[in-house]
C-alpha cells in the first residue's frame, strides 16, 4: 500500500494552543513517515508543536489592523498556493462556526480540490456553523469526514445528515515519555493532582474542579492541585482559587510541555463540559498515569475503563467528583492497578496505529 507520490495540504488555524492543533501537527509527522508529500497551511503565526513537511504560514502575511479586504486577499494567497502545488487532497482541521465564510472556502478557496474535514469537538456549533443542516450538504460533497471519536462520527454527524463520516482517533507519541526535564520548584513528584489545557472555563470548567478539590479535603493532607496552562480565564480562576480554604495547596503553572509534569502526578483530571477526543486522557495514560474524568458525551468512555485505568464519573456533581479524587489518591491498590493497566489501555491510539488508519483511508480514497 503506497502513496509516495501523493501531495497533501493540511489546513489549521495554527500549530499551537490545544489538542486539535497538536493532533494536526502530529498528523503531518505521521503522513510524512507514510511517504506522502505534506504541506501545512496555517492562518495565524503561532507555531509551538513540532511538525513535518513544508509550512506555509499565512499568519506572517497578516498586517496589523487587517481589514476584511486584506483578509480576503490573504485567503486568495492560500488559493494560489493550493493551485500552484496541485494537491491531491486537502485535510482541513479548522473549526467552522460561520456558514458564509465556509461557503466561501468551499466555492472559492477549495474549488476543484478533494477535501477531508476533521471534526474535533462534540459541540456542533464549532464545526457545523450556525446553519448545520445547510452546511451538512457541503460536508457530503467532501471525500470523507473524519470524526475524532465514535460519538462524533456515529451519532452527531449522522444526526445532521452527514453520510460520509468515519472515526480516526487522535494519536499519542510514545516518545513523549522520554522527557527528562526537572519539575518546577513549587511542586513535588507524586504529591499532586494535575489538570492541564487551555484555560477556557466555560468549556473546561476548572471552577468545578477547584470546588471538587476543596470538597475532597486532599489539600488538608498536603496533596496539591496543579493547573497547567494559559487562557483568557486564568486570572479570574486564580482570583477565585485565592478565596478557597484550599488556596495554599493550589498551584498555577504557565503553558509548557506537559509531559514531565504528567509523568510525576498521582493522577490527571478532566472536568470539561464537552470535548471531542480528549488528548489529556490519552497522554496521561500513555505515560502510565491514571485519570479521573467526568463521563461527558464524547471521548472519555472510549478511553477509560472504570476502575481499570481510571475513574469515570457519571454526573457533574461536586461531591461525587470529590469522592472519586479522594479515592484515587488514598486507595493505593486502586491507583497501582490503574497505573499497571494505563499504557496498554491506549496502545491502539499510538502514532504507529493511527498512521496506518490514515494511510488506509487515503489509499482507498485516492487510488
Amino acid at each position: 500500500m503506497q502513496n509516495t507520490h501523493k501531495k497533501i495540504c493540511i489546513v489549521s488555524i495554527c500549530l499551537a494552543k490545544g489538542g486539535a492543533e497538536r493532533s494536526c501537527a502530529m498528523l503531518s509527522e505521521m503522513l510524512v513517515t507514510q511517504g506522502y508529500e505534506v504541506h501545512i497551511a496555517i492562518l495565524t503565526d503561532e507555531v509551538r508543536f513540532s511538525y513535518s513537511g513544508t509550512l506555509f504560514n499565512l499568519g506572517k502575511l497578516k498586517k496589523e489592523n487587517e481589514t476584511i479586504s486584506g483578509r480576503f486577499k490573504r485567503l486568495l494567497t492560500l488559493r494560489a498556493y493550493l493551485k500552484k502545488h496541485a494537491f491531491d487532497v486537502i485535510i482541513d482541521h479548522r473549526s467552522k462556526n460561520d456558514y458564509y465564510r465556509e461557503l466561501f472556502y468551499h466555492k472559492v478557496i477549495y474549488k476543484g480540490f478533494k477535501k477531508i474535514y476533521v471534526v474535533h469537538s462534540s459541540n456542533p456549533s464549532l464545526y457545523l456553523t450556525q446553519k448545520p443542516k445547510e452546511f451538512a450538504k457541503l460536508y457530503n460533497k467532501n471525500m470523507v469526514t473524519v470524526g475524532v471519536s465514535n460519538y462524533i462520527s456515529k451519532t452527531i454527524l449522522p444526526s445532521f445528515g452527514i453520510e460520509n463520516s468515519v472515526t480516526i482517533h487522535n494519536a499519542f507519541d510514545p516518545a513523549w515519555g522520554e522527557s527528562q526535564r526537572r519539575l518546577p520548584g513549587t511542586i513535588t513528584a507524586g504529591n499532586y493532582i494535575l489538570s492541564y489545557g487551555r484555560i477556557d472555563d466555560p468549556v473546561k470548567d476548572f471552577t468545578f474542579l477547584l470546588n471538587a478539590y476543596t470538597a475532597s479535603h486532599l489539600w488538608k493532607e498536603g496533596i496539591q492541585l496543579v493547573i497547567l496552562g494559559d487562557g483568557d480565564d486564568k486570572k479570574t480562576l486564580q482570583q477565585f482559587a485565592q478565596i478557597l480554604p484550599s488556596a495554599s495547596q493550589i498551584v498555577f503553572l504557565p503553558n509548557q510541555s506537559p509531559f514531565h509534569i504528567i509523568a510525576n502526578a498521582q493522577f490527571v483530571t478532566l472536568t470539561s463540559r464537552f470535548e471531542g477526543f480528549p488528548m489529556v486522557l490519552v497522554e496521561s495514560l500513555s505515560l502510565g498515569v491514571p485519570v479521573v474524568s467526568l463521563d461527558i458525551v464524547s471521548g472519555p468512555s472510549e478511553i477509560i475503563e472504570h476502575e481499570k485505568n481510571g475513574l469515570l464519573i457519571a454526573k457533574r456533581d461536586v461531591s461525587l467528583f470529590a469522592e472519586a479524587m479522594q479515592r484515587m489518591s488514598t486507595d493505593s491498590i486502586l491507583r497501582e492497578q490503574c497505573q499497571e493497566n494505563a499504557r496498554a489501555s491506549v496502545a491502539q491510539f499510538s502514532t504507529e496505529e493511527i498512521a496506518k488508519q490514515w494511510n488506509q483511508l487515503l489509499y482507498n480514497e485516492l487510488r
